[in-house]
């Protein structure tokens, strides 16, 4: 059926521009001579992973233990959860996993550690993991050299733990006030990262993986500096409004949220069928990925959602309340498409003006 004969709200994800993202990155990459280990938490799809791979990435990104079960269940047999890892229930779980896929994970601090070894002294196997180093983004990750080599130190006093590498996330890129100024903060995320890979191998621990993330830098194609193994960026397979601001096009907006027209109750006021619980109340209001209200309307650009509520989207906007009536479709483009995608149960691969498949969002809501 064509796709404006599907019941509203429903995620959309256009395959064409999917599949066209996907190929973009993957040459990236491959021109940078870099491992492309994409986030899965934007999509959350098996279905979308298995491209990724099948496009060329080595592997995926996971950001807790409940996906990376989900993604292994449905063939992914390379995973990173790139968060830190607390508690012995998670840390059993993940010794599973290694059982029958190659699985790593994030530390900062050294009772971490200490953690894992006790869960991993009588696996076949040593616990793979990777140092967190703090860029920028004023998140989790090591911010001192010194708390880093006590970390190393541990780490090292630990038979049953493998210190594959270090990763890195400049999500500070995100509030950059132009271009330059992104590639600038890209650029000194990747020094400080591979700053200390080499105080890892000073201190007698070489990283095989030293990981770095984020689409802003990276849908822009900027420098990937020698000594960097690794990139991850997530959102760059559906993009949204913010990225698509700091991308410089909409067009790359693979994944919307078919809504319906219920109300016009003014001049210039339109009421659609879907609200926080569907497009999420998110906004960005900063830099590069800065955009208008809560979400853009596809086929009107210069319209934006203003406010939401639970299940309502308001709009003011009195051209776009003249041209459309009651039932009329549209499609919203959302601020963050991350959080979206945990909303819904599955999204509708269309092509073209058809309504394709069917994809289920077999990761939602796998918070631990």
């Amino acid at each position: 059926m064509r796709y404006t004969q599907l019941d509203t709200p429903t995620l959309l994800i256009d395959r064409e521009i999917l599949v066209e993202n996907l190929k973009y990155m993957q040459s990236y990459a491959d021109i940078n001579s870099v491992a492309l280990r994409p986030h899965t938490k934007t999509h959350k799809m098996p279905f979308v992973a298995n491209m990724q791979i099948e496009t060329g990435a080595s592997g995926i990104t996971v950001a807790k233990v409940g996906e990376a079960e989900v993604m292994a269940a449905n063939g992914i047999k390379d995973i990173f959860i790139a968060n830190e890892i607390v508690g012995c229930s998670k840390l059993e779980r993940i010794r599973k996993l290694a059982e029958t896929v190659e699985i790593s994970f994030g530390v900062d601090t050294p009772c971490q550690v200490e953690a894992v070894e006790e869960v991993f002294a009588s696996a076949v196997n040593p616990a793979e993991i990777l140092i967190e180093i703090e860029v920028g983004e004023n998140r989790s990750g090591i911010i001192e050299e010194a708390d880093f080599i006590v970390l190393l130190d541990t780490i090292k006093a630990c038979p049953h733990v493998h210190f594959k590498g270090i990763f890195s996330h400049d999500g500070n890129s995100y509030s950059a006030d132009n271009l330059e100024e992104c590639r600038q903060i890209s650029l000194a995320a990747q020094r400080r990262t591979l700053h200390f890979a080499q105080l890892a191998r000073e201190n007698g621990l070489s990283p095989a993986i030293v990981s770095i993330g984020s689409t802003p830098s990276q849908m822009n194609h900027f420098e990937i500096l020698e000594g960097v193994t690794e990139i991850r960026p997530g959102t760059y397979a559906l993009m949204d409004a913010s990225q698509g601001n700091a991308f410089g096009t909409l067009n790359r907006c693979a994944a919307t949220v078919l809504a319906s027209v219920i109300s016009r109750p003014t001049s210039e006021r339109v009421i659609l069928d879907v609200g926080a619980k569907g497009i999420t109340m998110q906004e960005r209001n900063e830099g590069i990925c800065a955009v208008p209200g809560k979400g853009i309307i596809k086929e009107y650009p210069d319209v934006h959602i203003a406010n939401v509520y639970d299940e309502h989207a308001i709009i003011y906007n009195k051209d776009f309340r003249d041209q459309i009536r009651v039932g009329d479709k549209v499609r919203i483009i959302p601020v963050h498409i991350c959080p979206v995608c945990n909303l819904y149960d599955y999204a509708v691969l269309i092509s073209g003006d058809e309504a394709v498949e069917e994809i289920p969002i077999l990761c939602r809501g796998k918070l631990q």
